[in-house]
């Protein structure tokens, strides 16, 4: 085995920070839209702004630097630059996400009903918990962790499908249309953002175990597609 400079394991220890500290800045921008969703806080909105922005720079600079990192590290090394790069993939689709229910939120009219709020506060709340668990997972490399995100996330789901339910089932004259499809895309893009954790809680399973749980999943035919906006 031949013997790592210093600037390869400076290289390696780099992306992995460069990881951790996106995971928090994921988390933060969840927390920030539920505290958006409750208090319509101007504050709210810059900061899940500002999270898309760094999670942005995170990955370009990860993108950028991947490649030299990789080739010159061992086997092992090179595993764990590869988690990184599909790590900060995801964790950047999160980003844009939240920004877009953020931005949805602040040109709705009318304002959100009181259901439609709960059940987007709730999402949120789910999405933070899933990613801050993912960064304690990613850090201590905890396969219990991983496996917490992983059954977590149909949490999401079922309380976006009940936000599906209620607009596309009511005939309520408070709800216009317009209404009715932000309340779906939104809903829409939390769900998604939770399909991104837990794509990241997979990895981490990839990442300590070297077994791939996605590809276990298509096979049992628990999988199913996912399609980003």
């Amino acid at each position: 085995m031949k013997r790592k400079t210093v600037r390869e394991l400076e290289s390696t220890k780099e992306m992995t920070g460069l990881v951790e500290q996106a995971c928090l800045v994921a988390k933060d921008a969840a927390f920030n839209l539920r505290d958006f969703l409750e208090n319509s806080s101007n504050m709210a909105f810059i900061a899940v702004q500002d999270c898309e922005k760094e999670l942005d720079r995170a990955e370009r600079k990860i993108d950028d630097g991947i490649t030299g990192a990789i080739t010159q590290v061992t086997e092992t090394e090179a595993r764990e630059l590869l988690a990184c790069l599909k790590f900060i993939i995801d964790l950047e689709r999160i980003g844009d996400l939240t920004w877009s229910v953020t931005q949805r939120l602040q040109r709705l009219t009318p304002k959100i009903l009181k259901d439609d709020r709960r059940d987007l506060i709730a999402m949120a709340d789910i999405l933070e918990k899933m990613l801050e668990a993912v960064h304690r997972g990613f850090v201590n490399r905890d396969l219990e962790t991983a496996n917490w995100v992983l059954q977590t996330d149909p949490q999401i789901d079922q309380v976006c499908r009940g936000v599906f339910q209620r607009h596309l089932e009511s005939k309520s004259k408070d709800q216009s249309r317009d209404y009715s499809t932000s309340l779906l895309l939104m809903a829409q893009a939390f769900e998604r953002a939770g399909d991104h954790a837990k794509n990241l809680g997979e990895e981490l399973v990839h990442l300590v175990e070297g077994r791939s749980v996605r590809h276990e999943r298509k096979r049992s035919g628990g999988g199913r597609a996912r399609q980003d906006a």
